[in-house]
Parts: C-alpha cells; structure tokens; sequence
C-alpha cells in the first residue's frame, strides 16, 4: 500500500474506539467540492479552506471569480474555529462590544476571524479540523460553512 492510500485509511484512537476520520487531503478536498458544488447552485463565487485539527490548513480552493481577498478570510476562519473550537458566528456575537470576549479579535497576530463562515468539524465529539467559507455575505458564508459541516459524516463514509 503506498503512502497516499496509507494516509488515507488512516485510524486514530479516541476514546477507546477506532475511528478512520482523521483529516487528511482527500477528506480536505472532497468537502470543499461539495461546498463548491452548493455554492455555484446558489450563484456564489467562494474561498473554502479546511485545516486539521491544530489549525494547520490541509487544502484551500479558489472559486473562479472569488474575491482575491477572501483567501486569508477563510484561512483565518478555519484557524479560529479550531483555536476557540466553536463556530465563527458564535464567537463573533461573544466578541461584540461590551460582551465577555470583546477584544478577542485582536489577538493571535491577527488570526481570529469573528465573521460567520468558520465551523468546526467533528466526529462525535472530537474536532478533526475546521471549515473556513468567504466570499459571500456573512449570512451566507454561514449557511456554507454549517453546510459543509453537516455533510461530514457523508463525505468520510464516500472515500
């Protein structure tokens, strides 16, 4: 079995069970083809980056058309997800002003994201990576980041 395939069925131990979803590329790759696909259904031109678990990225595509701008956004949303394991858009409403986490944004060397569109991916209960989607509106980078992370299951069980 050469190194890809070997990576690919990969199986880690959490909890006492073996689980075969661990972030690699191919599961990287695979999720954000399914956003493409969802967002050129809905007229969108996006930036989807997936990270593992650490915050490292494993794979970013741009869509044709996508906002040069929106690279580091999704980037930046997949790392803040992994970091404060939770969805942007929740982070985002505890960063306002005059809420518990307000000035949380600025730390990180200017990592933190705190526009929706960022979602953490697990299995059970343990995080394997993070979904960063930019490109659209933040309701609508939310919607494909929420998306993306509820398809998961289905995405692991195709490879």
């Amino acid at each position: 079995m050469d190194k890809y395939n070997l990576e690919r069925t990969a199986k880690k131990i959490i909890n006492g069970a073996i689980v075969k979803e661990i972030m690699n590329l191919s599961l990287a790759v695979r999720l954000i083809e399914r956003v493409e696909e969802r967002a050129g259904e809905l007229g969108m031109r996006v930036v989807a980056a997936v990270s593992d678990a650490s915050g490292r990225p494993i794979a970013v595509h741009c869509m044709d058309g996508a906002y040069h701008g929106s690279f580091d956004v999704a980037v930046n949303k997949a790392y803040t997800a992994t970091a404060f394991q939770m969805a942007t858009k929740e982070l985002a409403r505890l960063c306002q002003p005059g809420n518990e986490l307000y000035g949380l944004q600025y730390s990180n060397d200017g990592k933190v994201m705190i526009l929706g569109g960022g979602e953490p991916l697990k299995v059970g209960d343990t995080m394997i990576g993070a979904l960063g989607v930019s490109g659209g509106t933040a309701e609508q980078d939310t919607a494909l980041a929420a998306y993306g992370s509820s398809i998961l299951k289905e995405v692991i069980e195709c490879l």
